[in-house]
């Protein structure tokens, strides 16, 4: 098949680099608006080739790996296509883009989540195997055509993701809690040591803790103003439980109740008898 790749920083990049190795694709071409991305993704060897938007809506398979209100504009200029094209975006919010979806190619449509990814962006930030042993979730699936639920379903699978299903609004709650919600924390960590004034000393101090916790700052604000808008709702749930929890930590550390603080560190322990 005939691939198109609308988006060449980390996630559409580095899913062409998976996809190159590929027997049942023939060829992935590329569209970005960036130029400086397009120059990259061909030097990078990311893509064969970059196209015009119209060539794009030629391919068997067309990408949307770019912010996710890009993703409703560009789904507005594909109504045109072939009704055996598959259409499969890749944002991290899905309800409201799935409410979005023209109704002429509601059936060429798969809203799809892949679970991964870097605080990096850009045609060099990609990584061959980014996909492989994640999880990607495909929201309302019955609502997609045959032929394209089976697309999308034969690529993750052949990626070596391990595919999740659900719809839109359980997704986007979801995501939330364990995305939106610590990119949110990520950047005010990073905003409370950097308008503190001995910054440079803090930071001189800094090990992997730190690191770790402030590491999602580095994600593209644009990228993530997008989400944010879009999940409204969800990410403000998720920040006011998460302040709750906060703020009885703070209370027992204020009043000296030492074993209230051991308690909330020991349940905080539980997460990782899940996670791991």
């Amino acid at each position: 098949m005939n691939i198109a790749i609308i988006g060449l920083g980390l996630m559409g990049g580095s899913l062409a680099l998976s996809l190159k190795t590929k027997a049942y694709v023939k060829s992935i071409v590329g569209y970005d608006h960036n130029e400086a991305h397009q120059k990259s993704a061909i030097e990078l060897k990311l893509v064969d080739k970059i196209v015009s938007f119209e060539e794009v809506k030629q391919c068997d398979v067309i990408f949307l790996a770019i912010p996710v209100n890009g993703v409703i504009k560009a789904l507005n200029s594909l109504k045109d296509v072939s009704h055996a094209t598959t259409i499969i975006d890749l944002g991290s919010t899905k309800e409201k883009i799935v409410n979005s979806v023209p109704v002429e190619i509601r059936k060429n449509f798969v809203a799809a989540h892949p679970m991964t990814g870097t605080e990096n962006s850009g045609p060099t930030a990609a990584i061959e195997g980014l996909y492989e042993d994640k999880v990607v979730v495909l929201c309302d699936l019955e609502d997609s055509g045959e032929l394209q639920s089976t697309t999308a379903k034969k690529i993750f699978k052949s990626l070596g993701m391990k595919k999740y299903f659900m719809h839109a609004h359980q997704h986007d709650r979801h995501a939330a809690f364990i995305s939106h919600m610590p990119h949110a924390i990520s950047y005010s960590i990073a905003n409370t040591v950097m308008k503190q004034e001995n910054k440079h000393n803090i930071l001189a101090l800094a090990a992997g803790g730190f690191r770790s916790m402030s590491r999602l700052a580095k994600s593209s604000p644009h990228m993530w103003e997008d989400i944010f808008k879009q999940n409204k709702e969800n990410l403000l749930e998720a920040i006011t439980l998460f302040e709750s929890e906060l703020t009885q930590l703070k209370k027992a550390i204020e009043n000296d109740d030492w074993q209230k603080v051991h308690d909330e560190m020991a349940d905080g322990n539980k997460l990782h008898d899940i996670l791991d």
